[in-house]
């Protein structure tokens, strides 16, 4: 066998694919996970998912298979407020030790 070559990740898969606004599409990947978990936890069908965030089925199920272009960071943190979630958002100086600042989301 051959050797292998492995690159570490930056822990932005939309980053090592070399994709635009690659941050953007990792928050707004992480904010739609947490969504979809607490649809999931809530036993919530894509009906009753819509009329709690007040936007249409279809809609519904373009969040669950991640198709989210039509979707702003903003309005996916607005659905977790609707889904009687807390949103905190922290700034802070970045450490010495990490070339660029970063955008992290992480759910408790």
């Amino acid at each position: 066998m051959g050797a292998r070559h492995v690159t570490r990740s930056s822990g932005n898969v939309f980053t090592d694919l070399h994709l635009p606004n690659a941050e953007e599409k990792q928050t707004k990947a992480r904010l739609a996970v947490a969504i979809n978990q607490i649809i999931a936890g809530q036993e919530l069908s894509q009906v009753a998912a819509a009329r709690r965030l007040k936007i249409n089925q279809p809609k519904i199920s373009a969040l669950a298979n991640y198709r989210l272009e039509g979707f702003s960071v903003e309005r996916l943190m607005h659905f977790l407020t609707a889904l009687d979630r807390d949103v905190e958002i922290v700034i802070r100086p970045k450490p010495r030790s990490r070339k660029e600042a970063r955008i992290l989301v992480s759910a408790a």
